[in-house]
């Protein structure tokens, strides 16, 4: 499944992505239990299938399985002409063109990158493999979702892209070893570690380059885990204006998800809806001569097979 967070008419929701269609998974829920008789329809739903990303998460495999039985429901009633309308008017299915995505996960508990996590960007920078992951933070501020503008802000013109993919904690735990790391991940996403470069190097701590307003787009969707048989075999790729300026596969990784998650785990309890965002590979703007900063008129594109595209218009602040 691929879920994601929309707004509509200025309310953000929960969704499934449908081939073209977004269901409204509450509403889908709450509206399949109601049809049913079930007196406690709506009660049942906000407590399974809550109107927000972290809150279905922490419900587990409860809420996911009363997804799935809901998005079967909602098949079936569109295949009747009648019910299609109801469902429509009652703002359980949307039309794409209807909505506007968000980023999934609009406010995580805790965003966390790693740098240096694929060879050959760490080649290119100059800096020694890492024996042990490099961590940093990004704070709420900088997340916004697909299609909302990269804002190149007054203090600096120095703003370059990187394209990262990212998963997202599903089960809290600590202290967990890599051979059960991914039972405690729930699915993937697109992160671009946009960073303010003269910001980010001024001193030896990187979080001040990390975290300016509008840089973390991330998208479309959480795409559920059991989409993707292998995480660590998806090829990426980052385009502007059709050149591609970085292109690799996350066999790439140094550090995979279960050395990160074990590594992590043991310094913090990991909440559902922490994103972790492992890393870029080469081709970044610094490291370019001349540098290759980002443009206000242009459009960044990131593509991770599996996963879908993340495209971010660039704009001054």
């Amino acid at each position: 499944m691929k879920l994601v967070t929309f707004a509509h008419r200025g309310v953000q929701r929960v969704g499934l992505l449908d081939s073209e269609r977004i269901v409204d998974v509450n509403r889908a829920y709450a509206t399949m239990l109601a049809q049913r008789g079930d007196l406690r329809a709506y009660a049942m739903a906000e407590a399974l299938v809550p109107a927000e990303m972290i809150g279905i998460l922490e419900a587990g495999e409860h809420g996911l399985s009363a997804i799935r039985e809901a998005v079967g429901y909602v098949r079936e009633a569109l295949g009747s002409g009648e019910q299609a309308q109801t469902l429509q008017r009652d703002g359980v299915v949307f039309t794409a063109d209807e909505v506007r995505l968000k980023a999934p996960i609009p406010r995580p508990g805790k965003l966390i990158l790693l740098g240096l996590n694929y060879r050959d960007h760490a080649e290119e920078t100059g800096q020694k493999i890492p024996e042990v992951p490099t961590l940093f933070s990004k704070y709420n501020n900088s997340v916004i979702g697909p299609g909302e503008p990269i804002l190149i802000p007054r203090a600096t013109e120095q703003i370059d892209y990187e394209a990262e993919f990212a998963f997202v904690i599903g089960r809290r735990g600590r202290d967990i070893a890599r051979d059960r790391a991914l039972d405690y991940v729930a699915g993937y996403t697109i992160v671009n570690d946009v960073s303010a470069r003269d910001y980010q190097f001024v001193t030896s701590q990187w979080m001040v380059g990390k975290t300016f307003d509008s840089h973390c787009p991330m998208g479309p969707a959480l795409v559920l885990k059991d989409e993707i048989p292998d995480p660590h075999n998806l090829d990426l790729h980052l385009t502007i204006g059709g050149e591609v300026l970085q292109k690799s596969n996350t066999n790439q990784l140094i550090f995979k998800i279960p050395e990160t998650v074990e590594y992590l785990s043991r310094i913090m309890t990991l909440e559902p809806g922490d994103v972790i965002s492992t890393g870029t590979p080469a081709g970044v703007g610094f490291t370019r001569k001349p540098p290759r900063w980002l443009r206000p008129g242009e459009t960044v594109r990131i593509e991770i097979a599996g996963l879908g595209v993340l495209e971010n218009p660039v704009a001054k602040a």
